[in-house]
């Protein structure tokens, strides 16, 4: 049964990853309800500013009704008004007639229309109800004599007469025979005020709503022929040359709405998404980039941290691994030399001396791992084989050892630390072939590296578990702390700067560990 030291702490890994990505949805969720209730928000706005360009247009037809009646009306008391004075005309001076009083009426209660009268010649013959004062007109032309004045005078109310014709078309009268008079005449005092009061309304309403910045950007276009209605955009986008690109702009942003008018017109309403709203439409995702940042960051300052921490409980733990052993083994040494005093078989002796300096050499290992190995520049092929060689004597001789190499390979390495990793992979090997198999051992090179190949044909490691066999902790033993393998990839990764790894592995039939050293 395999035991992993660290199977809890990668479940912890794993729940809390869940809970930030469920964390991570629900904050999404959130955000993009948020933005789809703005984003509903901003199209009602927009609906009820097209209503409001609707109503504006039905108030402006209705004012023009309005006011086309009143213009009727007041054509008509131009009429009654001009037949009367052509009465009073006719009579003479001396002449008194009751049946003039009416027409006399009607002149007289014409104080509103304003009338311009000219002969022929273009002269003016009389003028009434103008917003003139001649007399202050004449001071302000100063020292201009009077022909000179009146000429003036007649020109600027002839110029203001043919202003008039453009909204009431003027009278031509025979008042005698082939002599003809034009009267001129301009809406009522009344109806001007009324069209100024009505215009400074517009005015207002475009200021406020029509050309509103604070709105969303809307378009409101005629479907027939593309003309604008009413925008709240730039006059450069809604130009001649920039409609058609400012409609395809908007159209790829929001589909747009059709807006009905009462006279069965269809209308279409682009509208962009505020600026506000595309802000916050990717301010989650900024925002988790910066806290994914953040937490990169903190990740690598504690991982520096936790590999420190880490580094010196290794160089601690072999520190004291290493001065634990020194003594008993000075001890050994003393009862190995007294009992080569003693009249006993020498080989005893002889083979326990070399158990000593097989542990001398492991406190050797541990040292270095605590101080730092050095490198040198020394025969790989030769420290491999010595690694064989000693194996071949302490493991099960149903185990076959095969040993291929180059000779020699100079490679830059401890060999007391190379011995061990090598050492530590071929037993794990043994253990895997449970003592009865072929091991081989090659040694070889690439042009940038020196590779021990270590191939045995064991029980094989399965696939989900290649990733795992060099953390702390994993072991497929009953009894050790499964430190083994790990010790070999720091051996290689941080003191010779090279790689450890299963280059093959199937199930059984065996695994190949592969070493590589930089050359």
């Amino acid at each position: 049964m395999a035991v992993n030291l660290y199977s809890n702490k990668q479940k912890w890994k794993i729940a809390l990853m869940l809970l930030a990505f469920l964390m991570v949805a629900a904050f999404l969720f959130v955000s993009n309800t948020i933005v789809s209730k703005v984003g509903e928000r901003e199209k009602e706005r927009a609906r009820q500013w097209a209503d409001a360009i609707k109503k504006k247009l039905e108030l402006v037809q209705l004012t023009n009704r309005t006011f086309s009646q009143l213009r009727d009306k007041e054509r008509k008391e131009m009429t009654l008004w001009i037949d009367a004075t052509k009465e009073v005309s006719k009579a003479s001076p001396l002449d008194i007639d009751p049946n003039l009083d009416f027409p006399f009426k009607i002149i007289n209660d014409n104080k509103d229309i304003p009338v311009i009268l000219l002969d022929d010649e273009d002269q003016v013959s009389g003028f009434i109800n103008l917003d003139m004062d001649t007399a202050g007109y004449r001071a302000e032309q100063g020292t201009m004599d009077s022909k000179d004045f009146n000429k003036l005078l007649n020109d600027s109310l002839v110029k203001l007469a043919n202003s008039w014709k453009m909204n009431n078309p003027p009278f031509s009268v025979e008042v005698f025979e082939d002599f003809f008079m034009t009267y001129y005449y301009n809406d009522s005092k009344e109806i001007v005020r009324l069209e100024s009061e009505r215009d400074s309304l517009l005015n207002a309403f475009n200021r406020e709503l029509i050309d509103n910045k604070g709105l969303v950007p809307v378009l409101l276009i005629d479907a027939k022929d593309s003309s604008v209605i009413g925008s709240n955009l730039d006059k450069k986008e809604v130009g001649e040359k920039s409609l058609r690109a400012t409609i395809a702009r908007l159209a790829a942003e929001n589909e747009p709405l059709i807006i009905d008018f009462q006279d069965g017109q269809k209308n279409l309403l682009y509208y962009d998404d505020s600026p506000e709203l595309k802000q916050l439409q990717y301010f989650p995702y900024i925002q988790f980039i910066i806290i994914g940042l953040f937490v990169l960051i903190a990740y690598l300052i504690f991982s520096t941290f936790r590999k420190a921490e880490q580094n010196q409980v290794w160089a601690g733990m072999a520190k004291e691994t290493a001065h634990q052993l020194g003594t008993p083994l000075s001890s050994l040494m003393a009862w190995i030399q007294l009992l080569e005093a003693q009249e006993i078989d020498p080989m005893i002796p002889r083979e326990m001396q070399k158990d000593v300096e097989r542990l001398e050499k492991v406190t050797d290992r541990f040292s270095k791992i605590g101080s730092g190995g050095k490198l040198e520049e020394l025969d790989l092929v030769a420290t491999t084989l010595g690694v064989v060689d000693y194996l071949k004597l302490r493991v099960s001789d149903k185990v076959h050892f095969v040993f291929e190499a180059e000779n020699p390979l100079v490679v830059r390495h401890n060999a007391s630390l190379m011995e061990w990793v090598i050492e530590n992979i071929c037993k794990n090997a043994v253990d895997a072939m449970e003592g009865n198999g072929t091991l081989t051992v090659t040694v070889h090179s690439s042009p940038e590296w020196a590779h021990i190949d270590i191939k045995d044909t064991g029980k094989g490691i399965p696939a989900n578990k290649l990733k795992t066999i060099f953390e702390p902790g994993y072991t497929t033993k009953q009894r050790g702390w499964g430190l083994g393998l790990s010790l070999v990839k720091r051996i290689i990764k941080e003191y010779h700067k090279g790689k450890v790894f299963v280059l093959e592995s199937q199930v059984d039939l065996g695994t190949t560990f592969r070493i590589s050293i930089p050359l």
